[in-house]
């Protein structure tokens, strides 16, 4: 029973990326989505720089109030393209995960305690990181035990220092960002891939899933490498932390 509910928990969560995948392209075909994103990226393009630090103070204050951020960094890939986007979303995203982690250490203190308090799972990991410090924390951020939001505050009550957290956390998200911030770049792409198909055959369409499939698959793969290292180091299940 264990072991299936650990094997279930990484694969429910690439399942769910493919239905959100699934709901975009639906979405593309039967709304007029593109004109409305579009007319979004000219708003915040025209906007410049105050473009620029709106989403990312938009982008932090959703962090520390827990709301999801993959909208937002699907927004920034449509808006300023995969390498510009992820530019953006790297440092924004480890600065609104460390907004949330300071203030987990201050003013949201006992409501984290509390919460970690009725997990044995959040327990243990906590023993971990504070066992392995920073190497654990980017582990962590590389596999998907547990929701970025929700990660934030826990590790603010573990003993590693802020630098660490900082550095290992800018490296462990980076497969994820990118991927979202990619994904959000294709949705041009996508769009005018489905609407002309017809007109320049099937190759194009063929190039365009064969590129997010091979991003996917990467992904995918170092996701379960880190997922793998950590199991090493935690119980990834209800019980206690494993030995070192």
């Amino acid at each position: 029973m264990t072991a299936t509910r650990q094997s279930a928990t990484p694969w429910a969560k690439w399942g769910l990326i493919g239905l959100l995948i699934a709901g975009i392209v639906t979405a593309f075909v039967t709304l007029p989505i593109t004109d409305w994103m579009l007319s979004l990226v000219d708003w915040l393009r025209g906007l410049g720089a105050v473009g620029v630090v709106l989403f990312a103070l938009t982008y932090i204050v959703a962090t520390v109030l827990a709301l999801p951020g993959s909208i937002l960094t699907l927004a920034a890939g449509f808006a300023y393209g995969p390498i510009w986007g992820f530019l953006l979303v790297s440092p924004v995203s480890v600065a609104a995960a460390t907004a949330a982690f300071l203030l987990g250490r201050t003013v949201f203190r006992k409501r984290v305690e509390a919460r970690v308090a009725g997990s044995p799972k959040l327990q243990a990991i906590d023993t971990a990181v504070n066992e392995g410090g920073a190497l654990i924390v980017m582990l962590l951020r590389l596999s998907p035990v547990l929701p970025f939001n929700l990660l934030n505050y826990l590790l603010s009550l573990t003993s590693v220092k802020a630098t660490s957290y900082i550095w290992a956390s800018f490296v462990g998200m980076i497969p994820g960002t990118f991927l979202y911030v990619y994904l959000g770049s294709t949705l041009p792409a996508l769009g005018a891939s489905l609407d002309s198909a017809a007109d320049t055959g099937p190759w194009r369409t063929v190039l365009f899933f064969g590129g997010l499939a091979a991003t996917l698959l990467v992904t995918v793969l170092v996701t379960r490498a880190a997922k793998r290292a950590l199991a090493r180091h935690v119980a990834l299940d209800d019980g206690a932390a494993s030995p070192s």
